[in-house]
C-alpha cells in the first residue's frame, strides 16, 4: 500500500474523530488532487468509505437516544429526491463519455468545498446564543426549510461527496436552536446513512468506486478516527475550526 494513502487515511480519520466533519469533504479532493482516482471515482470509492464509517456511529447514536427521527424524517423527504436527482444527471453526463462528469465533479466539488469552509468560519465567530432551556417544540421558519435544506444537500452529496455533516449540522443548529446539539449531531449522522448510503448504491452501479482503496481507506482511517476522538477532549473545536475551514477553502481554491 502507497505510504501516502496510509497517512492521508489517518488524517483525514483523525479530523472526523477530533470535529465531527471532514471525512468527504477532506477525502475526495485529496483523492482527485495526488491523482490516485478520478473525479467520479473519488467520489463514489468517498461515498462508500463514508457509508461503512457511518453506520457505525448512526448505530451507537441511535441506542443512546441521542436521535430525533423527526428531523431524519423532514430531512429524508427533501434530500431522496435531491440525491436522484444529483445521481441522474451525474449518470447523464457519465453515458455522453469523455471528461463531462468528471468536469462537472470538480467544478461542484471545488463550489462546495468554499460553501462548507464559509459555514465553518461563519460558526466560530457567531456560535450563537447558549440556550436557557431544552424545548424541542421551537423551530425556527416553516415546516418546509427542514425538507429544502435536505433537498439540497442530498443534491451537493451525491454529486460530490461533501455536505452530509457540515452543512446539515451548521444549519440544524439555526433551525432547531433549542434542541440539544447531541440529537443535532445524532439526527444527522442516522441521516446521512440513508443519504450516503443511496448515493453510493447510485455510483456502484455506474462503476464509479474503487474497491481496493476503499480496503485501504478504511484499514487506516478507523485508528485515526478513533485516536481523533480521544484527542477531542484536548482541542477545543473553536482552534480546530478555523484549520479545518482553511484547509477547504485552500483545497476548493485548487479545484477551481
Amino acid at each position: 500500500m502507497d505510504f501516502r494513502v496510509v497517512a492521508i487515511g489517518f488524517f483525514v480519520g483523525t479530523m472526523v474523530g477530533l470535529t465531527g466533519m471532514g471525512g468527504g469533504a477532506l477525502m475526495t479532493p485529496l483523492l482527485i488532487l495526488f491523482g490516485w482516482a478520478k473525479p467520479m471515482m473519488a467520489v463514489g470509492t468517498d461515498l462508500m468509505w463514508n457509508t461503512l464509517t457511518k453506520c457505525v456511529g448512526g448505530f451507537v447514536h441511535y441506542r443512546q437516544r441521542t436521535v430525533d427521527l423527526r428531523i431524519v424524517k423532514r430531512l429524508a423527504i427533501g434530500s431522496v429526491p435531491g440525491a436522484l436527482l444529483g445521481l441522474g444527471l451525474l449518470d447523464h453526463f457519465h453515458r455522453q463519455g469523455g471528461s463531462s462528469a468528471d468536469q462537472l465533479v470538480v467544478q461542484m466539488l471545488g463550489v462546495t468545498l468554499l460553501i462548507v469552509a464559509s459555514t465553518l468560519l461563519f460558526r466560530t465567530l457567531w456560535p450563537g446564543p447558549v440556550p436557557a432551556a431544552e424545548n424541542e417544540t421551537v423551530v425556527r421558519g416553516p415546516k418546509w426549510v427542514t425538507p429544502a435544506l435536505g433537498f439540497v444537500v442530498g443534491f451537493l452529496v451525491s454529486l460530490t461527496s461533501v455536505g452530509s455533516g457540515s452543512l446539515i449540522v451548521a444549519t440544524l443548529v439555526v433551525i432547531y436552536p433549542f434542541v440539544p446539539l447531541k440529537k443535532i449531531v445524532g439526527s444527522d449522522i442516522v441521516h446521512a446513512v440513508l443519504l450516503v448510503g443511496m448515493s453510493a448504491v447510485g455510483h456502484l452501479e455506474m462503476g464509479s468506486i474503487n474497491l481496493p482503496l476503499l480496503a485501504g481507506m478504511l484499514l487506516v482511517s478507523l485508528p485515526g478516527v478513533w485516536i481523533g476522538s480521544r484527542m477531542s477532549t484536548v482541542f477545543p473545536p473553536r482552534i480546530l475550526r478555523p484549520i479545518l475551514a482553511g484547509t477547504l477553502m485552500f483545497l476548493g481554491y485548487k479545484l477551481l
